[in-house]
């Protein structure tokens, strides 16, 4: 890599940090360029010279995040199929989240009602279901093949699974109800409904 192509590889990397740092603080209605200038420890022009709006910001930080995802980063593939599945649970449904992560889920859902009307959004959150189902999929057909879980239709439980996921996220963000007994109810569903008999 040429000494410019890492200059801007760091400068966009530098840009989504502080990026999320700002979404994070101010959520989407809140968020403006200079706030994502203030986590920036470059100049606001710099930002300008990427990008043109917020929007323009936004998207890119969405397919910049989902180009940092793999699988082994979001649980240990060394891990049984079941741990796996309970890991990613706990990921995007967490017992006790913390304030950042509360702050992040409630951006994230702000971000997501702009793809009821924007297209560039739309993509970013379709890639990103996309994303979580395969990883869903795998899971599950791992776990079929080890003989750990019953014999399912997968697609049809990773369907059901990031429908459940996406539900008690959407409450945990948008009510003052806890998501608790949703997260209880997701793991007890893997223990009675997924985990094949001994």
């Amino acid at each position: 890599m040429t000494t410019d192509a890492a200059d801007q590889t760091g400068t966009q990397t530098a840009i989504m940090e502080a990026t999320y740092r700002a979404l994070c603080e101010h959520g989407y209605a809140d968020l403006t360029i200079q706030a994502i200038a203030d986590e920036f420890a470059k100049s606001k022009s710099l930002l300008y010279y990427h990008y043109d709006t917020k929007d323009e910001i936004l998207v890119a930080f969405l397919e910049y995040v989902l180009d940092q995802f793999t699988v082994e980063e979001a649980v240990d593939t060394a891990d049984a199929p079941d741990d796996q599945l309970r890991t990613l649970v706990d990921n995007f449904v967490p017992e006790s989240p913390t304030t950042e992560q509360r702050e992040f889920q409630v951006a994230l859902f702000e971000l997501r009602s702009r793809a009821l009307s924007d297209e560039a959004y739309r993509e970013q959150f379709s890639r990103a279901d996309r994303l979580v189902r395969d990883t869903l999929v795998d899971v599950l057909t791992a776990g079929v093949d080890d003989d750990i879980f019953r014999d399912v239709d997968v697609e049809r439980t990773a369907d059901h699974l990031v429908s459940a996921i996406d539900g008690a996220m959407l409450r945990r963000a948008s009510t003052t109800d806890d998501a608790t007994k949703t997260r209880e109810a997701l793991l007890a569903f893997v223990d009675s409904h997924l985990l094949a008999n001994d």
